[in-house]
């Protein structure tokens, strides 16, 4: 499963950028048709690639509205001869709240095939889900519908060192993700120079990652709050993620020379 954790590492870093008490947001900062595109790296090479966006639907849950949010991760090149994936998520959120009702996985990776589903019901503090019944802790998410909850957090008040944790659901329980805000940076991508909030989220040691690894994400400091570069230290080299496209954005993408 080498693969499908680093298409995850996508999800899983994205989704925790900034969860400060777990506020109720006054207005999200993304729009019905945004789209945002990665590619991830392992040392110069094209390992994988990953999209995420917004969907409108027609669908509701408990009769309120909801936007439709889908993440999907692939290998790139060379990898698919080794290791072919194809891997979708879905998540249905309350459109005022940002909170999830549904989550879904399909999982395809080599001859490997998973299918998932959890439903939230956040009043009763619980997640079911194919694999059984789980205990929420207040507010949680899955990896997607944390990405665009946190994006839209108030984040005035941020001040260096600042340390978050964050609820989320994924596989057979639930994890709490702790980020750390390291400071502000201006970062140069495919794209151009951002200019950036830098936070170092937490990361298990393990198969993948070494004790000492450290996992940076930036997020760009201006209205639309979305990650452009993703970097970590694994066993052996490095992986990066960049963002190589965005469009459908509530605001203009403050890109620099």
């Amino acid at each position: 499963m080498k693969y499908r954790l680093l298409v995850i590492l996508l999800l899983v870093c994205i989704s925790g950028s900034y969860a400060q008490g777990l506020q109720n947001v006054k207005e999200p900062v993304f729009q019905v048709g945004e789209q945002l595109n990665y590619k991830l790296r392992y040392g110069f090479i094209t390992a994988a690639e990953a999209s995420i966006r917004v969907e409108d639907t027609d669908v509701k849950f408990d009769n309120k509205p909801v936007f439709h949010l889908v993440a999907e991760g692939r290998t790139a090149g060379s990898f698919n001869v080794f290791y072919k994936v194809r891997n979708r998520y879905d998540s249905y959120i309350d459109r005022k709240e940002l909170t999830p009702y549904l989550y879904t996985e399909n999982i395809r990776e080599a001859n490997y095939r998973r299918t998932d589903r959890a439903r939230f019901y956040q009043d009763q503090k619980k997640i079911v889900s194919n694999k059984g019944t789980f205990k929420g802790d207040g507010q949680t998410f899955d990896v997607v519908s944390a990405y665009y909850f946190a994006r839209s957090i108030d984040m005035s008040d941020l001040r260096i060192g600042s340390k978050f944790s964050m609820n989320y659901f994924l596989d057979d329980g639930v994890t709490k993700l702790e980020v750390q805000y390291v400071g502000k940076e201006r970062v140069k991508t495919a794209l151009g120079y951002f200019n950036c909030l830098k936070f170092s989220p937490s990361i298990q040691p393990g198969r993948i990652f070494r004790k000492d690894s450290k996992l940076y994400l930036w997020i760009t400091d201006d209205g639309n709050r979305i990650p452009v570069k993703a970097q970590v230290e694994i066993l052996v080299g490095s992986v990066t993620l960049e963002l190589m496209s965005a469009k459908g954005l509530k605001y203009p993408l403050a890109v620099g020379k």
